[in-house]
């Protein structure tokens, strides 16, 4: 927040009438070498507003570029978070590029459709979402275990170390039966560093096939309609 706070103070001291794309990027090196990376700065069909890209985060500028906005755009009349559906397109991820051998993957009918999911054992949502997802098929599941919460890096350790993972992770999260004790090596500090690289802060989080992020759970009807366009 030092940063954005840095951000807020510089764009309201800019004087410049009508700042451009290039203006503004140029403005930031300038003044912020040290800000980070400027994935981009566009202008968005939003009452002349500037859609800007900085260290992952979504912000807006005014067209004058004095003010500095952090939040989300909401169309009154359709009532579309229109800036949530601008982070999936602006954050998706190239699915193929995903380490997906560190993931467990569970194969349901065809498995024509794929997504990935970051899940914890003790994550309330993430039992929700496997409730869903054991009424999905036609599906290739990634499950990347990433233990946040308290006492949750045993329970994948045990996971992971089971005969048939995929049967010890759900009879974990659909009937609370306790992985039996086991040791091995495993990956987990390197689905660490990935979830970390994607800016996963928080589970369930949701990877669809075409590269669209849905952080959060999804019901069974929501994780159709999202895995068919991602086919498309």
């Amino acid at each position: 927040m030092k940063k954005l706070s840095a951000l807020f103070l510089f764009f309201a001291m800019m004087v410049s009438a009508h700042a451009g794309e290039k203006e503004i990027r140029q403005s930031l090196q300038s003044n912020f070498p040290g800000l980070g990376k400027i994935e981009h700065v566009i202008k968005t069909p939003y009452s002349g507003l500037y859609e800007i890209v900085v260290d992952g985060q979504l912000l807006y500028a005014d067209e004058k570029g004095q003010y500095l906005f952090e939040g989300d755009v909401i169309d009154t009349k359709t009532r579309r978070n229109m800036s949530e559906e601008r982070r999936r397109v602006v954050f998706a991820i190239d699915f193929d590029k995903l380490s997906l051998e560190l993931a467990v993957k569970r194969v349901k009918g065809n498995g024509k459709r794929k997504m990935a999911v970051f899940t914890d054992p003790h994550c309330g949502f993430c039992k929700k979402l496997e409730k869903e997802l054991s009424r999905v098929t036609d599906v290739t599941i990634y499950r990347f275990m990433y233990p946040i919460f308290p006492g949750s890096d045993e329970i994948v350790r045990n996971v992971l170390c089971s005969k048939d993972p995929n049967k010890a992770w759900e009879d974990w999260m659909l009937s609370e039966i306790n992985p039996a004790p086991a040791t091995c090596d495993t990956q987990t500090d390197k689905v660490k560093a990935l979830g970390q690289k994607l800016r996963v802060t928080g589970t369930p989080n949701l990877i669809f096939g075409n590269g669209m992020q849905t952080p959060g759970y999804l019901p069974a009807e929501e994780l159709e309609k999202s895995l068919n366009q991602a086919r498309k």
